[in-house]
């Protein structure tokens, strides 16, 4: 029935603006789950759980950070079946984000790009959300630096937010590579990384002590990088005993869309234009890592044998967002069942 009900709805969503349309979405949802109703969204009949960084995940398929900034919707998002959700990216202070327009969509390819800017109500607005959620499954917090804080400061602003959400995350995700914040993807260069992780690492391991609970760091990298870069990457994250890794972000190629409508637009793509150059990252960081940390999987999971795609290249996880924008809830079984 909802399946269907996507289906016919679809069409109207993609005549609006892709910003208003993503609003009246998460609206409805939030609807149907006051109303009961957006449990028949999920399917649990064929999930394995799966334990990674000590996590105990109810399944393989879980939300990407994006489509939930600020956590407004984390209850509604949980009755879809995912096995696990990320909201974010927050920043220690609110800010706007870039002009609107800011998200387009490229139906020929099934893709999007966005520049959206970290926009969110500041890290203070999440954890209240996090706090009166019902939600009791695994939930990442994705934390970046406010657009005016200068890089080489830039460890402050995820430090700031580290600390604030550290109690209330199943695990926290450091994001360094949109490429909607001026110079961000700067800190995946080595000395800069291996500094910034040093200080996360450092500032976990007092948590843990303090808190007496140990919440695992993951770091969320671009698909734009070749071979020399990820095998920097992957010793690095190696080195400070980082607990996973995200592959891949949005990336900045135009290779295929360059000549539909908005294919010009500045900003992160991502959907299947993305896919392959995400996969590829993750066969090289697998092979790169060996097993020393897991990474989940994301970028152009469209249907279930791409999910299986991400998993055979090494992914213990995956991730959708762009996916649901083109197929619905149904896409969260339907990886599911794939994935077995």
């Amino acid at each position: 029935m909802m399946t269907t009900a996507y289906a016919l709805a679809r069409p109207f969503l993609f005549m609006l603006d892709g910003e208003k349309a993503h609003h009246m979405t998460l609206g409805a949802l939030e609807m149907l789950h006051t109303l009961g109703l957006a449990r028949t969204f999920a399917d649990h009949d064929k999930a394995q759980t799966r334990k990674v960084m000590g996590i105990d995940f109810p399944n393989a398929v879980g939300l990407a950070a994006g489509l939930d900034k600020n956590g407004d919707h984390i209850d509604a998002l949980g009755d879809l079946g995912f096995g696990f959700i990320e909201i974010g990216t927050i920043t220690p202070r609110p800010q706007p984000g870039n002009p609107k327009p800011r998200l387009f969509r490229l139906p020929q390819a099934e893709g999007i790009i966005n520049r959206m800017g970290f926009n969110n109500a500041g890290v203070d607005v999440l954890i209240d959300n996090v706090k009166r959620a019902k939600y009791k499954g695994v939930l990442g917090i994705n934390i970046g630096k406010n657009f005016d804080t200068p890089i080489e400061n830039a460890a402050d602003d995820y430090l700031i937010c580290l600390r604030k959400v550290y109690g209330l995350a199943s695990y926290v995700t450091v994001n360094i590579s949109s490429p909607n914040t001026k110079n961000l993807r700067q800190l995946q260069q080595s000395d800069e990384l291996s500094g910034l992780l040093g200080k996360l690492k450092a500032e976990q391991t007092r948590l843990a002590d303090e808190q007496g609970k140990y919440v695992p760091l993951t770091v969320k990298i671009a698909p734009d990088l070749d071979s020399p870069q990820i095998g920097v990457i992957a010793d690095l994250l190696i080195q400070h005993q980082i607990d996973g890794v995200i592959a891949t972000n949005t990336t900045l190629s135009r290779a295929g869309v360059e000549q539909l409508p908005h294919g010009n637009e500045q900003g992160g793509l991502s959907g299947t234009p993305v896919r392959t150059k995400s996969t590829t990252v993750i066969r090289e960081l697998s092979n790169r890592l060996d097993g020393a940390l897991p990474i989940i999987g994301v970028g152009g999971i469209l249907e279930g044998a791409h999910a299986v795609e991400k998993m055979q290249a090494g992914a213990s996880l995956v991730q959708v967002y762009s996916g649901l924008i083109y197929r619905g809830p149904e896409l969260v079984g339907e990886c599911i069942r794939a994935i077995g």
